[in-house]
């Protein structure tokens, strides 16, 4: 059977995954940190690129900004979201406050954005706060 990417959240080292075992709950062969944690994944600029190209699973990124009020009342429902799609999709956040040069590249141009990406591509975008339910049928709707 063919192995899986999933690319370690803390040390950024690409492990290779039987897709059975994606429901395991499997761990970093480096550090034995959970490859896919059921929260949120915090990205840099540094470590945006490999994060969403070597990654099998899409990667969902909520670029927010610490300024702004939507973004902190959608945290909870977005880690929520997180724990729900666990298995699935990887969810990330990235501060456009602290990184510049990711969300300058994606013209994220308001806060809270949700982009998702396959394998280091954009298949969909859509900005403002949502509900946990419905961060999961947007995903589930693009996938």
């Amino acid at each position: 059977m063919e192995k899986i990417h999933a690319v370690c959240p803390k040390c950024q080292t690409v492990n290779a995954v039987l897709p059975e075992r994606i429901r395991q709950q499997p761990v970093c062969a480096k550090c034995a940190t959970p490859l896919l944690p059921g929260h949120p994944v915090e990205l840099n600029d540094q470590t945006f690129e490999r994060f969403t190209t070597r990654s099998a699973l899409p990667v969902l990124v909520d670029f927010w900004a610490p300024w702004c009020g939507p973004c902190k009342m959608m945290t909870p429902a977005f880690a929520l979201a997180a724990s729900a799609l666990q298995g699935q999709v990887i969810l990330a956040k990235m501060d456009t406050e602290a990184q510049r040069a990711i969300p300058s590249r994606f013209s994220i141009q308001s806060v809270p954005s949700l982009v998702l990406f396959r394998q280091g591509k954009e298949i969909a975008r859509t900005a403002g706060a949502m509900p946990a339910a419905q961060i999961q049928a947007w995903v589930r709707q693009q996938l």
